[in-house]
């Protein structure tokens, strides 16, 4: 049946337990934070066009614990098995923490864009250690959890201005500059901004976040982890934004957001068949993102899983981001009855599918994906949680 994921106390737990193990027994963290990962609804590859998206933040999250040391040095330990070795980092700042370059090994360098990015000045010294039940390369932005997290362990050392969408803007130039990929807003502005029992419809141009309501206790959100690893760090995703960024300039718009099918099929004999192709699944995109928001509002699921599934046909077809996998996975859900709607979520070439089903649907989902899916899935019943927090040690 579905996976037991480790609760946010549990992995505190065994932060502390990480802890006292590699600085000593009767060393103690003095500071605890958490930030969860996040399952996008619908709106997929629309972020870094400007367009709406309407994420929710998971249960799943990314634990920091750790305090302020006297001296420079930094220690920084992830628990985390499927992390590229070592999973113990150790430096000197040398000066203010502002002038760190990426390098190995990789899941360190989240740490240090994020110390390169932050807002406050000097930070101390200090160590930490990470532990987290975000599943690596799933589409569940494990990194923007990570790079979360850290800001808001940072924060407890040398407090900044408490701005959530700044702290949300410098942990994706976190992503940018040290984890090499031109990510969108979506995945850290809704870790850090998540509400327990709310979707959150984001405007990625004026930045604007709406609550949704998504509290039906008749509604179940399934995340199926096709256990297909993927990295966004190769060509195809900086490959898609630029052909969206050519797509746009073609038809004389800032971005992809300002324009309409109708401006599109009138430049279509200025574009490639790609590009063409890559430009309709951002339009459409932006408005099923809409209307699902519409949806979602009136309790309408019913349309809401049809806008899912014509998403899901879209990223295969048009943007060609899917993979046999995840293809599947959301052929045999919408097999089930009960089933509202299944997409792929997230960057793509594998990682996860979400699905929108009642209730009592849930097991018999679950079953039927396991026999039709020619891989071993992970499920995930889940609901929408909080964002990024500080914790409690005693």
């Amino acid at each position: 049946m579905a996976s037991k994921f480790p609760t946010v106390s549990e992995l505190v737990s065994e932060a502390r337990r990480l802890y006292s193990q590699e600085f000593g027994q009767e060393e103690h963290p003095t500071v605890a934070v958490c930030a969860p990962g996040r399952v996008n609804l619908i709106g997929e590859h629309t972020d870094y066009n400007q367009g709406f998206v309407l994420p929710m933040a998971l249960p799943l999250v990314t634990v920091v614990v750790g305090g302020p040391t006297s001296d420079l040095e930094v220690t920084v330990v992830t628990n985390s098995e499927d992390v590229d070795e070592p999973r113990r980092m150790c430096f000197n700042m040398h000066g203010d923490g502002s002038q760190l370059s990426p390098g190995k090994p990789a899941w360190a360098n989240y740490v240090k864009g994020v110390m390169h990015h932050y807002r406050a000045r000097p930070l101390p010294g200090f160590r930490a250690v990470i532990a987290s039940s975000v599943p690596l390369g799933g589409g569940l932005s494990s990194s923007a959890s990570l790079e979360v997290a850290f800001y808001t362990f940072l924060q407890q050392l040398n407090p900044d201005d408490g701005d959530k969408v700044s702290k949300a803007l410098a942990c994706q130039q976190a992503e940018h500059t040290h984890g090499g990929v031109p990510c969108g807003i979506m995945d850290q502005f809704v870790s850090v901004l998540g509400r327990e029992g709310h979707a959150l419809l984001i405007d990625c141009r004026s930045l604007k976040a709406t609550l949704q309501p998504l509290e039906d206790p008749q509604l179940v959100i399934l995340i199926t982890n096709s256990n297909v690893k993927h990295s966004l760090t190769g060509s195809e995703y900086p490959t898609r934004r630029k052909q969206c960024e050519e797509a746009a300039s073609v038809l004389g718009k800032d971005s992809l957001r300002d324009a309409t099918m109708k401006d599109l099929e009138d430049k279509k004999d200025k574009l490639d068949d790609v590009t063409y192709r890559r430009a309709r699944h951002v339009i459409e995109e932006i408005e099923r993102t809409t209307q699902a928001a519409d949806a979602l509002k009136s309790r309408a699921y019913k349309e809401f899983g049809k806008l899912m599934v014509e998403s899901h046909n879209s990223l295969r077809d048009l943007y060609e981001v899917s993979c046999k996998e995840l293809d599947e996975l959301v052929a045999a859900a919408m097999e089930v009855e009960g089933v509202f709607g299944s997409r792929m979520t997230g960057g793509g070439f594998g990682g996860c599918t979400v699905t929108l089903l009642q209730a009592p649907a849930v097991d018999k989902a679950i079953l039927h994906i396991k026999e039709r899916y020619s891989g071993t899935p992970t499920f995930y019943v889940t609901s929408p949680s909080e964002g990024a927090r500080v914790l409690s040690l005693a």
